[in-house]
C-alpha cells in the first residue's frame, strides 16, 4: 500500500473484528511512528497499549458507567469552542446527519443515539486500544506534535491492512481509564483509538472533504505578475514626480 491509498483509504471505524491484533505488529507501527516530527524532538507522547483482558476490563467499567448515566468527568481540555463559526459549525452538523442517517436513527431518538454513543466506550468492538496522554505543561505546538504522531501511527496501521478510529470521547471518562492505567499525575488523557479489522458487516457512510479551493490558497508567479505590473507602474510614477521635484530627469541622471 503506497502513501496516497494509505492517506485516501484512512477512516473512523466504528465497527471492528474480534480477531487479535499481534504484540509485534503493534510494536512495528508504534516503533516507526516514533520518528513523527516534533518540534525540537521533544516527543511529547505518552502513549498506553491495551489488549485482552486489560481492554476488557476498561471497557466493561466505561459502558457500565455511561449505562447509569453517571456525570462526565471535568474537562481537562475543550474539544471544540462553544459557538463554532461558519464554516465549521456546519461541517460538524453535517456529520452528525451523516452519521446518525446511517444507523437508521432519527434526530429526535435520544435513546437510539445514546446506545450508539455508548459503543464508543467498547471500543466499537476492537480486539486493541491505545490512550495517548501528554504533559499538562507543554502548549499548543505540542499538542499539534501529538496530531501529527497519531496521524502517522493510522496511516501505519493502514499499511498493515488494519484501520483505527480516534475517540477523544475517552477523555470525558479518563479517571475510569487511570484506574486501569494508573498514569502519573501531571499527564492529560487526549484521546484513545480502538484498533483492528474493520467489520465489513458495519453499516457507514464516508464523510466528504471541502472542495480544495475551499481550504487551500495557492501563491504562486500567476497569482503574483499582475501585482508586479502594478509596483512597476507605481515605481515609474514615483521616479517621474521626484524628477520633476528636483528638475533632473531621467536622462540627466544617467549622465
Amino acid at each position: 500500500m503506497d502513501v496516497y491509498e494509505a492517506v485516501t483509504s484512512r477512516r473512523a471505524v466504528r465497527g471492528f473484528k474480534d480477531q487479535p491484533v499481534s504484540r509485534e505488529v503493534l510494536e512495528r507501527v508504534l516503533s516507526a511512528a516514533a520518528w513523527s516530527p516534533s518540534g525540537s524532538n521533544i516527543q511529547p507522547w505518552n502513549t498506553y497499549v491495551l489488549t485482552g483482558a486489560p481492554l476488557v476490563e476498561l471497557k466493561t467499567r466505561a459502558v457500565e458507567r455511561v449505562a447509569h448515566g453517571d456525570p462526565w468527568d471535568k474537562r481537562q481540555y475543550e474539544m471544540y469552542p462553544p459557538a463554532l463559526r461558519s464554516p465549521y459549525g456546519e461541517r460538524r452538523s453535517n456529520f452528525g446527519k451523516e452519521r446518525y442517517s446511517a444507523l437508521g436513527i432519527a434526530r429526535d431518538d435520544w435513546e437510539a443515539r445514546q446506545r450508539a454513543a455508548i459503543a464508543n466506550w467498547n471500543c466499537f468492538g476492537a480486539p486493541a486500544a491505545l490512550f495517548c496522554y501528554i504533559d499538562r505543561d507543554l502548549g499548543r505546538p505540542q499538542w499539534a506534535d501529538v496530531g501529527m504522531y497519531l496521524q502517522t501511527i493510522m496511516l501505519l496501521l493502514r499499511a498493515e491492512g488494519l484501520h483505527s478510529c480516534p475517540q477523544m470521547a475517552w477523555s470525558q471518562v479518563r479517571e475510569t481509564v487511570a484506574e486501569v492505567l494508573s498514569p502519573p499525575d501531571g499527564l492529560i488523557l487526549f484521546c484513545g483509538m480502538s484498533i483492528g479489522d474493520e467489520d465489513p458487516t458495519v453499516t457507514y457512510v464516508r464523510t466528504g472533504r471541502a472542495p480544495l479551493d475551499e481550504t487551500v490558497t495557492f501563491v504562486d508567479d500567476s497569482a503574483l505578475a499582475p501585482r508586479a505590473s502594478e509596483l512597476e507602474q507605481t515605481n515609474h510614477l514615483n521616479l517621474s514626480q521626484r524628477d520633476k521635484m528636483f528638475g533632473h530627469s531621467r536622462y540627466d541622471r544617467q549622465l
